[in-house]
């Protein structure tokens, strides 16, 4: 066989998905050292009246970085029991939240918040 018959996925340049579930949700709290807290909502049709529904869950995330601020829109990606209540990771930051981007600019001036 020639090397240009035994093409596999990996070689062609694709890369291998990952059987982990991954979510995408809202960070809604960053008070823990390395850990973030993100809400999920989920929306599923009622058996039986056909009406959607909305549902939320939490879920504790590990953020080694601490990047995460609260308004954060997140995805997040199942991993191995880090403790007791988080088994997810931070993947990455989809969306900067309206807030953080304030107070980033207010640091960068040298602005306090009047209190």
């Amino acid at each position: 066989m020639s090397a240009t018959a035994n093409n596999t996925p990996k070689a062609a340049g694709m890369e291998h998905q990952s059987r982990r579930n991954e979510k995408v949700g809202q960070v809604v709290s960053t008070k823990m050292q390395k850990t973030i807290v993100v809400e999920v909502e989920m929306r599923k049709a009622h058996a039986k009246y056909k009406r959607i529904v909305r549902s939320s869950r939490k879920f504790y995330a590990h953020d080694e970085q601490n990047t995460a601020r609260v308004g954060d829109v997140v995805r997040i990606r199942e991993t191995r029991p880090l403790s007791k209540l988080k088994r997810w990771n931070l993947e990455e930051i989809v969306r900067r939240s309206t807030l953080a981007q304030v107070e980033e600019a207010e640091a960068a001036a040298g602005i306090t918040p009047e209190q």
